[in-house]
């Protein structure tokens, strides 16, 4: 009985650890404030392909969410929902984004009347890219990180592990303090 524990606690560690190890290689790859943001090409909540580039020349607003239609991730839609005309007047779109797809994403939109553009990132690529996916093998779902992206295209400021019902306010804050300098 007791080497079985022992088997069990030994191969739990090295299970944890190579998921750790594979997550901060992920993490790695994040980008930095000053470094030029990662380029997109993900279908939105209706199906049509959007990219990064068409959004040069406004502030972007990415942020990387879990899942649909949970509490938390919820709240931080609808709080990002609530700062719309703050930020659009700051010259900023927002865009979230999930490993969830096209259909789970229009009816998330729907249910909270959400004004801006969800991203399926089915794969995690993009995620990826930018240090926000978990892969625990079998589930891989984003972090909730946000990455506040200039008009030029560049990483002005990033959040981490954000609080779901403080991101969008931090956000607008500091676009506030940043476009009056």
């Amino acid at each position: 009985m007791l080497a079985f524990l022992l088997v069990t606690v030994v191969v739990a560690a090295a299970i944890a650890t190579l998921l750790w190890l594979i997550n901060a290689k992920t993490r790695a790859r994040m980008p930095k404030v000053g470094e030029t943001a990662p380029g997109f090409a993900l279908p939105d909540q209706t199906g049509a392909s959007r990219t990064l580039g068409e959004l040069q020349g406004r502030w972007v607003v990415l942020y990387f969410y879990p899942r649909d239609d949970t509490p938390g991730c919820a709240e931080q839609a609808m709080r990002f929902r609530n700062a719309m005309r703050d930020l659009e007047a700051l010259g900023a779109v927002v865009c979230g984004v999930s490993v969830d797809d096209s259909e789970s994403h229009a009816a998330f939109a729907r249910k909270y009347k959400l004004p801006f553009t969800l991203l399926a990132d089915r794969g995690g690529k993009v995620a990826a890219s930018y240090g926000s996916l978990m892969n625990l093998g079998v589930f891989r779902f984003a972090r909730r990180n946000t990455f506040l992206i200039d008009p030029q295209g560049t990483v002005s400021k990033v959040y981490l592990g954000v609080n779901a019902g403080l991101n969008a306010q931090q956000v607008s804050d500091d676009l506030k303090t940043i476009t009056q300098e």
